[in-house]
């Protein structure tokens, strides 16, 4: 018998792990938290392994996954809030140099890497729709959904599963999940900013764009941050409710709020979160170590950078698989700005 369970067990096991990824990055858009996902995800193979001798195979495992994984989500989203960005709570701090507002009690919109979820394989097709559909402006925007519509707009629009086949999943009828999904849509295009096209780091201009943002931060130069953003870029950092707007705004806000005192007290490592530009920020200390300080995610535009999520929760950066503290600078004297066709340089 306990050949026949191992047998079993592999058997499930090499089916189910190849969808681990997707998987991953489903559960990320329902639920706007890197950290809820592994969770999730981790439910899913458990329930999937415990029910898979009554797997009838009249859909494929991967669908029947993704059916187990969606309502596990929406049984967790019946006792968890949205998860939200300070952009989402009230408009622009009319002081950059002002207090900072604190707030841990929110369970802030978290960044995700590309690794994790596929966003960094070679195949073109996959690259462009799975980068597209984890980008944090979308995920933030999703958030504003009720988890139903939520789960209709990504199974449909994002998964192009068939009406009928959501519909299954959450015992309702086609015309509701149509219904549904017409609501989603229009509440969808009420929240989503209007920003200019977000591009990636491919041509020389863009790379050179960000090879002078990490100039500018490590050399400290608030002056020259100024023309790295879009006139009425945003920059925001998660837990402090505080955001400005437009590039001078953000240069001042800087400045005042910063702990850095100079060049070299700050490091940027370079990464790739939601498939965009990001950076692991290395502050010194009085004893001369760099370590962990904000995770920044950029959305770039042919224009400049035109939104930076700056997230201050340290247990990221073992997310990102950085490290926690800078041991040998040397590593990184030779910076070359994150490409969304891989992860952090080695």
């Amino acid at each position: 018998m306990a050949t026949t369970d191992t047998a079993v067990d592999d058997d499930f096991l090499s089916k189910a792990d190849p969808y681990r990824g997707e998987l991953l990055a489903h559960c990320y858009r329902m639920l706007g938290s890197v950290h809820d996902a592994e969770d999730l995800v981790q439910e899913t193979y458990l329930r999937a392994w415990r029910a898979y001798d009554k797997f009838e195979e009249r859909s494929s495992l991967r669908t029947w996954l993704y059916r187990i994984a969606t309502r596990a989500c929406l049984t967790a989203l019946e006792s968890r809030n949205r998860r939200p960005l300070p952009t989402n709570l009230g408009g622009p701090t009319d002081d950059p140099e002002g207090p900072l507002t604190e707030n841990h009690e929110v369970p802030w919109l978290e960044p995700i890497p590309d690794t994790m979820v596929g966003a960094d394989r070679t195949d073109p097709a996959s690259i462009v729709t799975s980068r597209e559909s984890i980008r944090l402006a979308l995920i933030a925007a999703l958030q504003h959904l009720p988890p139903r519509q939520r789960a209709v707009l990504i199974l449909r629009d994002v998964m192009k599963w068939r009406a009928a086949e959501v519909a299954e999943l959450l015992d309702t009828t086609t015309a509701a999940v149509n219904s549904t999904l017409q609501r989603a849509r229009a509440q969808l295009d009420q929240v989503t900013p209007k920003e200019d096209e977000v591009v990636e780091p491919t041509t020389p201009e863009q790379r050179e764009l960000l090879e002078r943002y990490v100039k500018a931060f490590e050399e400290y130069n608030t002056a020259a941050m100024v023309d790295l953003f879009t006139s009425d870029a945003v920059w925001e950092m998660p837990p402090f409710l505080n955001w400005v707007q437009g590039a001078k705004r953000i240069a001042r806000f800087i400045a005042a709020q910063c702990p850095a005192e100079g060049p070299g007290d700050q490091v940027l490592v370079p990464t790739v979160a939601n498939g965009q530009p990001a950076f692991g920020l290395y502050m010194r200390g009085e004893d001369g170590v760099h370590r962990a300080f904000q995770l920044q995610v950029l959305s770039l535009t042919a224009a400049g950078v035109a939104h930076a999520v700056v997230f201050f929760d340290l247990s990221l950066f073992e997310v990102f698989n950085l490290p926690a503290v800078l041991t040998d600078l040397s590593d990184f004297q030779s910076m070359h700005v994150p490409s969304t066709s891989a992860g952090r340089r080695k």
